[in-house]
C-alpha cells in the first residue's frame, strides 16, 4: 500500500509533465506524422476498419502516390504509431540497473511511460481493441508489433531478453500488458490509480511465477 501511495504522488507531479511531452511528440509536420494523425483521427471517430490509404491520404493532405512513397499500406501507417510511442516511452529512461530499484518497479516506471504516450490517441486505441476481433489478419501483426515494443520495454528495464526464455518473459510480459490495457483504457481518473493497481497486481503475479520457476529449476535433481 505505501509503495502504490508513493508512486500515485510520483505520478501527481510527472504524469502531466509525460502527457504533455507524449503529445508533443505527435507535432512534427513530417508526412509520416500527418499520415499517422490522420488515421488516428479516422480511427477514432469511425473506427479501424474505416481506415483507408485514400482517406489517409486527403486527411494528410497528400497524394496516393506521396503517401506511397513513406507509407505504402495501413500495417505501415500503424508500425509507425507504434514507432512514435515506443520512442516516446523510452525517451529519458535511464539504464542503471544497478541503482534504481528492483526490476519489477523499472517495468511498472517504463510500461506507464508508454500508457501516458497512449494518453492523447486513447480513443483510437479503444477503436484499435474493439476491432481487432473482426480483422484477424491485423490482430495477428498487431501481436507481433506489441512484443516487439515490450522487448524494448523490457531492456530498457533491464530485463534479459535474448534467446528462447528471454522471448518467452516477453511473452509473459505482453499477456499481462494486455490485461492492464484494459483497465487503461476504462480508468478515466487523472492519476490512473486504476491502471497503476492492475500494473501492480500484474507484475507482482508474472514475479511471483518466476521464483517458483527459478526454485524448481534449482530443486531439480
Amino acid at each position: 500500500m505505501a509503495r502504490q501511495q508513493k508512486r500515485t504522488a510520483a505520478r501527481a507531479k510527472s504524469g502531466p509533465a509525460r502527457a504533455r511531452k507524449a503529445a508533443s511528440a505527435g507535432t512534427s509536420v513530417s508526412l509520416e506524422d500527418r499520415a499517422v494523425d490522420a488515421a488516428l483521427e479516422i480511427a477514432a471517430d469511425r473506427g479501424w476498419r474505416a481506415v483507408s490509404l485514400a482517406g489517409v491520404a486527403a486527411g494528410a493532405g497528400v497524394s496516393l502516390a506521396q503517401l506511397y512513397a513513406v507509407l505504402p499500406s495501413t500495417g505501415a501507417i500503424l508500425d509507425a504509431f507504434a514507432r512514435r510511442i515506443d520512442r516516446t516511452t523510452l525517451s529519458g529512461v535511464e539504464i542503471d540497473a544497478g541503482n534504481s530499484g528492483t526490476v519489477r518497479d523499472r517495468l511498472f516506471d517504463v510500461i506507464m511511460r508508454s500508457f501516458d504516450a497512449l494518453e492523447p490517441h486513447r480513443r483510437a486505441v479503444a477503436a484499435l481493441v474493439s476491432d481487432l476481433p473482426r480483422l484477424p489478419l491485423l490482430a495477428l501483426c498487431q501481436g507481433a508489433r506489441l512484443l516487439r515494443s515490450l522487448s524494448w520495454m523490457a531492456a530498457a528495464a533491464g530485463v534479459d531478453t535474448a534467446g528462447p526464455l528471454g522471448a518467452l518473459r516477453v511473452k509473459a510480459l505482453g499477456a499481462a500488458y494486455l490485461v492492464v490495457l484494459r483497465t487503461w483504457l476504462a480508468d478515466e481518473s487523472s492519476d490512473k490509480a486504476q491502471t497503476m493497481a492492475a500494473l501492480d497486481r500484474a507484475l507482482r503475479n508474472l514475479e511471483m511465477v518466476a521464483q517458483t520457476a527459478s526454485f524448481r529449476r534449482r530443486s531439480a535433481p
